[in-house]
């Protein structure tokens, strides 16, 4: 008999009812650090007292009115994210899901208004994740997004990753856009060097197309800028947002320059949820802290700290751990034992991370993580890669 609840998730044995920061309470009492944050979501933590009260606060006032009307807390984060960001304008989503379907909407519509109507493909790479709607899994294209989804939408393409030759090959007449992720979070935790993203911005723009930034995961001050791409001091045409912009609120937003959203006009695109008076005024706290140097310089120096002892932890463990890889933090362990077997440690020692490809494990810690918590944190990870080396022998 199949669950009330379609079972599309490998849940973890867990029942989490509480969090507080950096903390999450299952049912039982046991207190676990984490390191998973909602997957890059919590960027404040559990119950942060400034996104409880502009929550709270906005709650007792409005909840929902639709795009029908003019909405002050969309248009004052909107203002905040143009302020913060290359983008001349904005659209909130629910998810990085839709805001996938908006970009690529966006980008293709963008060239049919300039009469060049034949331009739709847009090229994505391996190891891409770019969320589980139909443009979502035709634009990363992988096996275990795709497989029993036939047909595919079409107009898109895919090329090994960081393979610039393969992408100058894959050109023609037909393209509109390249997608990428500046770090891919669920490929495994592979940053894009900043040369390199430099290298493809030039690639874009001596084609003449658009560049479609997914900073879903790595946005938000997940690796000590604003937004990723600000460490290679380059700029895309087109920016998916979501996860913690809402810091646990679902929230997206596709930020755009007035010339790629040029043709997105009155009608051509909407949302019945997004931008509503709750999100939009969860989202401006959430700006409100994180788009600060202060708090994004302390998530460059405790990053540094974390990696330093991530690397320590790698040393003492070889039979368990290949290499730490990542940007700010957001980090992954790449592994030599099966990262299942380290995912399933940590929560016997009560530490939460998540896995992804290639045999990572990642952590994704609240931005606001002290660093006791991480020297907790990375001793309990210690103990978890013990127990997986010794049920090895």
């Amino acid at each position: 008999m199949i669950p009330s609840v379609l079972p599309t998730y490998n849940r973890a044995p867990l029942n989490f009812v509480k969090g507080e920061g950096s903390w999450m309470i299952e049912a039982d009492g046991r207190r676990f650090i984490d390191l998973g944050a909602g997957i890059a979501v919590n960027v404040l933590g559990h119950a942060n007292p400034i996104l409880v009260e502009a929550l709270t606060e906005q709650a007792g006032k409005l909840w929902h009115v639709s795009n029908l009307y003019q909405i002050p807390q969309q248009q004052a984060l909107a203002d905040k994210l143009v302020e913060q960001s290359f983008a001349d304008t904005v659209f909130f989503t629910n998810s990085g899901t839709e805001s996938c379907e908006l970009a690529v909407k966006m980008a293709r519509k963008y060239w049919y208004d300039k009469g060049q109507s034949e331009k739709v493909e847009i090229i994505g790479f391996e190891g891409a994740f770019h969320g589980r709607s139909s443009a979502g899994i035709a634009a990363a294209g992988g096996e275990k997004l795709v497989k029993g989804f036939a047909p595919l939408l079409p107009g898109f393409k895919h090329v090994p990753w960081m393979d610039w030759d393969a992408l100058k090959a894959a050109i023609t007449d037909e393209t509109a856009a390249v997608i990428i992720e500046p770090v891919q979070g669920e490929g495994g935790i592979r940053p894009l060097p900043d040369a390199e993203l430099r290298a493809l911005r030039e690639i874009c723009d001596d084609a003449g197309i658009l560049l479609i930034l997914d900073e879903v995961q790595c946005g938000v001050g997940r690796t000590g800028k604003l937004f990723a791409h600000e460490w290679a001091g380059i700029t895309p045409d087109i920016m998916m947002v979501a996860k913690g912009i809402g810091g646990g609120f679902p929230l997206g937003a596709v930020l755009a320059t007035e010339e790629a959203a040029s043709g997105m006009t009155a009608g051509t695109h909407g949302s019945t949820y997004g931008g509503n008076p709750l999100g939009c005024a969860v989202g401006c706290a959430v700006m409100d802290v994180v788009a600060t140097p202060e708090f994004l310089g302390e998530v460059s120096r405790k990053s540094g700290l974390f990696r330093q002892k991530l690397e320590g932890l790698v040393a003492a463990h070889p039979d368990v751990f290949e290499e730490v890889r990542g940007l700010g933090l957001m980090l992954g362990l790449k592994c030599k034992a099966t990262n299942i077997d380290v995912v399933q440690a940590g929560y016997a020692n009560e530490v939460a991370t998540v896995p992804a490809a290639d045999n990572v494990v990642r952590l994704l810690p609240p931005l606001t993580i002290s660093e006791d918590e991480i020297s907790e944190a990375v001793a309990r990870l210690d103990k978890a890669a013990a127990q997986v080396a010794a049920a090895k022998d």
